[in-house]
């Protein structure tokens, strides 16, 4: 992730959700978390003032809810990579989110063991997809392995192959 702090905008509407991203990045001195908005429409207005590398975008938000959001984001701040966390793990609506111009999708009740995996996948210009998602989306939508970074890939499998033989 190189030497320059990465600029990080946080959109969730639930402020435990913003505690929990608060304490996962204390200790990482190159990741600073610009702003913490709860809403879509905020989150357009902050993403344009200040340029973040990566934005956090939930999908559940009033006012304009994230893959709008994300559209919007898009337009006016085309270099901030998007990275989708919601506890929504249906495949349309994953798929709707990195249509609109997402590059990763966690699962909150994931996030714990993939949040950093992920932010380091995305900023990198890879795909993250939770593993716990990965081979649902697999079967379901116009992914193809290749689009889904291999650790996730991997523990997909793992997941997958566990659910058969416990």
């Amino acid at each position: 992730m190189g030497t320059r702090s990465i600029r990080l905008l946080v959109v969730d509407d639930h402020e435990p959700w913003h505690d929990f991203v608060s304490k996962a990045f204390r200790d990482r001195p190159e990741i600073q978390v610009v702003a913490r908005v709860c809403d879509g429409l905020e989150a357009v207005r902050q993403a344009e003032q200040l340029q973040p590398d990566l934005i956090l975008l939930d999908i559940g938000l009033p006012k304009l809810n994230g893959i709008e959001a994300a559209r919007k984001i898009r337009d006016v701040s085309p270099d901030s990579k998007i990275l989708f966390v919601s506890e929504n793990r249906s495949a349309e609506i994953v798929d709707a989110a990195l249509s609109a111009g997402g590059a990763g999708y966690v699962v909150k009740s994931d996030a714990g063991s993939e949040l950093l995996p992920a932010l380091k996948a995305v900023l990198d210009g890879k795909r993250f997809i939770s593993a716990s998602l990965a081979t649902q989306l697999l079967a379901t939508t116009g992914l193809s392995v290749l689009q889904i970074t291999p650790f996730s890939w991997v523990l997909g499998i793992i997941s997958w192959l566990s659910r058969l033989y416990i």
